[in-house]
């Protein structure tokens, strides 16, 4: 059980186990509708979130770079992204080509 004030994410789970695709357009998976239907409303909660990565088939740059570096394009801060949202995840690569896309 996470406080209040945190908000625990499984992207396998919550999400889809085949995250795919940049838009909407390109599958029902896309980065596009997980920043829109998970990322965005969890962080306008003003919460921490704590997004489990591990459990899916993996993750293309283009889902990554939409979901997470469409959050900055939205007028997220990178600093307030950083500080908000932290990763569960037995592959650290995951993490830092991530945080590349708040740079």
């Amino acid at each position: 059980m996470g406080h209040s004030g945190d908000t625990m994410i499984n992207i396998a789970r919550d999400f889809s186990r085949a995250p795919a695709g940049r838009y909407v357009t390109d599958g029902p998976n896309s980065g596009e509708r997980f920043r829109d239907q998970i990322l965005i409303p969890a962080l306008n909660k003003k919460d921490t979130i704590t997004l489990e990565l591990d459990g899916t088939r993996g993750y293309g740059s283009s889902f990554l770079e939409e979901a997470f570096g469409g959050l900055k394009r939205a007028g997220w801060a990178a600093v307030d992204l950083i500080s908000r949202i932290k990763f569960r995840t037995v592959d650290p690569s995951l993490v830092s080509e991530i945080h590349s896309y708040w740079r």
